[in-house]
């Protein structure tokens, strides 16, 4: 019997490339295993705002009464993260028992960190008697291992430029790839505003946003409007952000078109509940600290957006950390303007940008950092209690950061 870090070791050595796309290998390996998942699945992708609606969706639904499974990816601080049934992260046990399964069933087939956890993911919900499954891609769509199961109801967020060398060098390749998850004559609600062609011309009964479904926006409120007709006198969820209102809406849409009951003060407990680290979260006290897991331009912008709005502060410190494979430029141009000070952080791993590669595209005050801890215990020695930190860039920056509050809080107690 290994323990979750030795699994997790495990699966990391199994293919020798971190991320290869393709659903043969899984679908066989699926196979084998005979998981069955009783009730719908639904499939969330595109560039971002998959985190949000899939926690949207997980919320309301629980709040209606119906036995979730979320599994969503990557993780911020401990793996366990990725896989909820009933709201509840799962514990090392059941993990390793489905890590176990899927060793035994892949029969020397190589697969993935991603796959495997996939697999094991499907297995979990499979005999812990899910009702709902909802699932987040994790990397386009089409070849994302998730995308082996038909959904039931597909959603597509957003269409950006990310993951280029994976999906290619424009929206209509990207678009393409991700609306791989559609499938015909099943519902695919579409949340992009402006979507690419080859998103259109894919399969499935698509619903627009403005067009089958969509939202008004008020001081206080909110009302929905979709194929089952209104919601109105809604409040805002409560995650933070300028795209919550549209994540939400296309969580609503996707219950409507599976026809899914779930009454009105559900609809309202489950927006009011919903949490998700890291997704513009402002933790309480001072100086005030903002966690955003923004790693591309197009949530690089939505992050600025969301400073802006967040009133005014003498000093605002970033606290950054990139992969290399990312848009580096892109990314901290969008955010220059909201930012004083730069605090550059490197990260680990192959992947991993370092401060000085990251420095390069800055003019300004920078300060660089072995780590997104250093870089982070700098800023708050540094800051006012009037001022702001925010923290984004990568998951990884983002979950070191998080493990080192948890850490001093644990200390304190």
């Amino acid at each position: 019997m290994k323990t979750l870090a030795e699994w997790l070791q495990h699966i990391e050595r199994q293919h020798p490339q971190p991320i290869a796309l393709g659903l043969d290998r899984v679908r066989d390996v699926l196979g084998r295993m005979k998981v069955r998942l009783q009730g719908p699945v639904i499939t969330v992708g595109g560039t971002n705002g998959k985190g949000s609606t899939c926690a949207m969706l997980e919320s309301i639904l629980r709040a209606g009464g119906y036995r979730t499974g979320l599994y969503t990816s990557p993780h911020l601080v401990r793996y366990n993260e990725r896989v909820r049934v009933a709201g509840v992260e799962l514990e090392d046990a059941p993990l390793c028992e489905a890590f176990a399964a899927v060793e035994q069933a892949r029969a020397g087939v190589p697969l993935t960190y991603f796959e495997f956890g996939t697999l094991a993911a499907f297995r979990i919900f499979s005999q812990q008697n899910v009702e709902i499954a909802v699932l987040e891609v994790g990397l386009g769509g089409r070849l994302d291992a998730v995308n082996v199961l038909d959904p039931d109801c597909a959603v597509l967020t957003s269409v950006g430029i990310d993951h280029v060398d994976y999906l290619g060098p424009d929206r209509e390749s990207i678009g393409r790839e991700k609306a791989g998850i559609f499938r015909a004559g099943r519902p695919a609600v579409i949340a992009e505003p402006d979507p690419p062609h080859s998103v259109l011309r894919a399969a499935g009964e698509k619903l627009l946003l403005g067009k089958d479904f969509g939202f008004t926006r008020l001081e206080n409120q909110w009302t929905y409007w979709g194929p089952r007709g209104q919601r109105a006198g809604l409040a805002h969820p409560a995650l933070r952000g300028s795209m919550q209102l549209r994540n939400a809406a296309a969580a609503l849409c996707a219950l409507d078109a599976l026809e899914l009951a779930v009454a009105m003060q559900d609809l309202r407990r489950g927006l009011a509940e919903v949490t998700l680290p890291a997704r513009f979260q402002v933790l309480p006290g001072r100086p005030q600290v903002i966690l955003d897991v923004a790693h591309n331009v197009e949530a690089a912008y939505t992050l600025a957006e969301n400073l802006a709005a967040a009133g005014f502060a003498a000093e605002t410190i970033a606290v950054c950390g990139m992969l290399r494979d990312k848009d580096i430029a892109g990314v901290l141009r969008a955010l220059a303007p909201r930012i004083t000070r730069w605090h550059l952080a490197s990260l680990p791993g192959a992947r991993g940008a370092s401060a000085d590669q990251l420095a390069k595209n800055l003019d300004g005050v920078v300060e660089k950092f072995e780590s997104p801890a250093q870089a982070f215990v700098a800023a708050m020695g540094r800051a006012g209690e009037g001022d702001k930190i925010v923290v984004f860039g990568s998951f990884l920056t983002v979950g070191e950061v998080m493990a080192r509050l948890k850490k001093n809080k644990t200390s304190k107690r």
